[in-house]
């Protein structure tokens, strides 16, 4: 029976808290699974579904990049894919008569929960300059509203174009040829904010910005290092894999500063053994403080070239540059201080290390815990050296593996969404379309935000995402966006985003993953390319929300004939009613895409793209070799009385799409304004478990930014860190705190004092 929304914001001032669990999945996996879907979809539309999700024939998963084997399950979902399409297939309906009982003071006051859960945006909507609510617009006026204010730039650069990882790989294309031939590269992206300094560390030094494994390759490994990620809540079907891989006698090794109950013991919903009993997962648990990584890796190094044998000399001869230099980095590795920068013991760390040493075959792993922080890239980069010393990348069973949490981010860079692009993309773009694009780079996400703040940009325009609740410094970034003269965005639901508008503001409706897609050319699919480098199709099967929406490469293509007029030569009509066309494009400008449309009718599972490291063990960098690298070793300084804050999703969320208000794996129920603090650390600051605190981060210029009002939990994390839910916290995470290189927000590493407060 499919529910109501939500008429008012539920109460979040007395969240319950219990005993956090240690195995994932399992019965309750599958009935929260079945009450969230039956709320959204009803019965029927739940079967018809979630039967069609990850199958050949069938749509990719809005949520997770984690890619499918060959062989699917007839339930190629997990629980949270399960909600994200649920959310998208959901029967609840925004029209104008929502927007017309909800002024913008009252959309600007609800949670991102209340938020999304009134269902699909149905229509066009406007807010015209001094309006105090959206009314609904005609797709031509929403257009020429665009043209309007694109046209009145003084400079195409005063333009912004982001792109969220749900976008096809066709609409991903459109936009930066779009935005190319309309003079600009600011193309930010949410691959700013998540994996940047992911493809920061590995275009350096493998060549290419991508992960160099494959499914089979983790059903291969001896040993998994799982570093900087819960894939319980945040890939849980990568559980699946870590399961098989240790059926067929791999060890895992998990560093986390937090223990995470997928990573414990993983009771796989697929197999009755798996429902009854379920399989340990964690051979070694590193419970490492936060940002301590790179001085754990150094330290694994030292040990390693110390040790007889351990270093796979033919392959550093000849496949590497660097060694020397390294080596000796390496070797002034201090016991004492990375002890002290890891808050973990020498016999852990030796423990490690015979694992290491006893495997041939080693895929270490990673998310947002290593990419986040300011010396995040040095950080995987020291992963990769670790990797190069033991001849781990080009060997099956071995190698990167950045885990990307967006179904196709890592398809949209593929495709060119990027503020720095290559010239021989630009060459070949140019020479496809006989247009002249900017070699200036552009924006990133954070240079986006200060433009806006500083005037420097006046148009956001956003393809799909959540803007303003993804990004860092919260009242800096909704300041900014709100001097932009026009902010549009391209959505299926409602967020945070669409309350915090400039002069004027559009919301553009589009189809969604789930959504059956015709054209005139006929019913149209699109492509994605997962965390593995696989590219696929993805096709609808329910009808769409409202007559009224459009796809996301038909806004595109409108958007485009309306803005550049006559005066362009691309032929945008035919891309909008014929998808195969973009394809035909992108097989003549990306390299990997030849025969795009026949090699997809050929594979209907789709194909991988060509992966140099991994394939034929060539590396494609500044010196035709895999580069060893040897930056100092960093780990954060926490003054006393402080903590260290990582921000985080809980089991219920998706990004910034709050699919309910509890944690189950972590023991929270009903409130997302907690923070997980050791117990022995909230004693030495008199915090009672149930007390409540207000977060005060510290930034390094003297100034401090403040979230109010979370219940302390006492949490087993690690000695001196604290955890709390983001978009929440993103308040606390300064604009200028970045990665260096990648620029990401260093959200996994906030200073923060912790001042007592009466309530939430």
């Amino acid at each position: 029976m499919v529910s109501k929304p939500p008429a008012g914001d539920p109460v979040q001032d007395a969240p319950q808290v219990a005993e956090p669990q240690h195995a994932a999945a399992g019965l309750p996996a599958i009935g929260h699974t079945l009450r969230i879907a039956q709320a959204q979809m009803g019965v029927r539309r739940t079967a018809r579904t979630l039967l069609k999700v990850n199958q050949k024939d069938g749509f990719d998963c809005p949520g997770c990049a984690w890619p499918e084997g060959d062989k699917r399950h007839v339930a190629e979902f997990c629980e949270n894919g399960a909600k994200a399409v649920a959310e998208e297939a959901t029967l609840r309906r925004v029209t104008p008569d929502f927007f017309a009982a909800h002024p913008l003071s009252d959309l600007a006051g609800r949670s991102g929960y209340w938020l999304g859960q009134q269902g699909r945006i149905t229509q066009p909507m406007y807010l015209p300059e001094g309006a105090d609510r959206y009314e609904a617009v005609t797709w031509e006026r929403a257009f020429a509203i665009i043209a309007e204010e694109l046209r009145a730039l003084a400079s195409p650069d005063e333009a912004l174009f982001y792109t969220s990882g749900r976008t096809s790989n066709e609409a991903a294309f459109l936009l930066q040829l779009f935005a190319r031939e309309f003079g600009t590269n600011n193309l930010p992206d949410c691959s700013n904010m998540c994996h940047e300094s992911s493809g920061s560390a590995l275009t350096e030094t493998i060549g290419i910005g991508k992960g160099s494994v494959s499914l089979e390759d983790l059903h291969q490994a001896d040993l998994i290092i799982v570093a900087g990620q819960n894939p319980g809540t945040n890939h849980p079907r990568m559980l699946s894999a870590l399961e098989k891989a240790k059926a067929a006698g791999a060890r895992i090794i998990s560093v986390n500063p937090l223990p995470e109950a997928g990573l414990e013991k993983f009771k796989n919903p697929q197999t009755p053994q798996g429902m009854l009993r379920g399989a340990t997962l964690t051979d070694l648990f590193l419970q490492i403080r936060i940002g301590g990584d790179q001085a754990l890796f150094r330290l694994l190094n030292r040990l390693v070239l110390e040790a007889d044998g351990a270093v796979d000399e033919e392959f550093v001869r000849t496949h590497t540059h660097g060694y020397e230099e390294f080596a000796a980095a390496a070797r002034t590795a201090d016991w004492d201080e990375t002890l002290t920068a890891t808050g973990l013991g020498r016999d852990e760390i030796e423990r490690a290390l015979e694992m290491v040493l006893a495997s041939r075959r080693t895929i270490v792993c990673w998310a947002m815990g290593l990419t986040q922080h300011k010396h995040a890239v040095a950080t995987i980069r020291e992963v990769v050296n670790l990797l190069l010393l033991r001849g781990a990348i080009g060997r099956p069973g071995a190698g990167v593996c950045p885990v990307r949490g967006h179904s196709n981010v890592q398809g949209d860079r593929t495709m060119g969404i990027f503020e720095r692009p290559a010239p021989a993309f630009l060459d070949a773009l140019d020479k496809e379309f006989g247009i002249v694009s900017p070699r200036h780079h552009g924006f990133d996400v954070v240079r986006s935000i200060q433009a806006l703040r500083d005037g420097e940009a006046k148009v956001f325009f956003a393809m799909g995402g959540n803007f303003v609740g993804a990004t860092p410094d919260t009242e800096v970034t909704e300041a900014a966006m709100r001097r932009a003269r026009l902010t549009v965005h391209v959505s299926t639901k409602l967020n945070r985003s669409h309350a915090v508008t400039g002069t004027r503001a559009l919301i553009l409706p589009t189809l969604g993953r789930s959504d059956k897609d015709v054209q005139r050319g006929g019913r149209q699919f699109v492509t994605v390319e997962d965390s593995m480098g696989l590219v696929h199709a993805s096709r609808g099967n329910l009808p769409p929300a409202s007559p009224h929406l459009l796809s996301e490469p038909a806004i595109v293509a409108r958007m485009a004939r309306a803005v550049l007029g006559t005066a362009s030569a691309t032929p945008w009509e035919e891309f909008e009613q014929d998808y195969a066309t973009v394809r035909d494009r992108i097989a003549r400008v990306v390299p990997g895409f030849t025969d795009f449309n026949a090699r997809l009718a050929r594979n209907p599972g789709g194909f991988a793209l060509p992966h140099a490291p991994r394939d034929e063990r060539r590396f494609p960098t500044a010196t035709g070799k895999a580069n060893f690298t040897a930056a100092p070793v960093e780990y954060p300084r926490v003054p006393e009385g402080r903590l260290l804050l990582q921000t985080l999703r809980s089991h219920d969320q998706y990004n910034t799409t709050i699919y309910g208000l509890d944690d189950r794996y972590r023991g929270i129920k009903g409130g997302r304004r907690v923070i997980l603090v050791h117990p022995e650390d909230a004693a030495a600051l008199g915090l009672a478990d149930g007390a409540y605190a207000d977060l005060v981060g510290e930034w390094t210029d003297g100034s401090e930014r403040r979230a109010p009002g979370f219940r302390v939990v006492h949490y087993p994390t690690a000695r001196g860190c604290a955890a709390a839910y983001y978009p929440e916290t993103n308040v606390l995470v300064p604009l200028e705190s970045t990665a260096d290189v990648s620029n990401t927000p260093a959200s996994k590493s906030v200073i923060v004092r912790l001042e007592q407060s009466q309530s939430a």
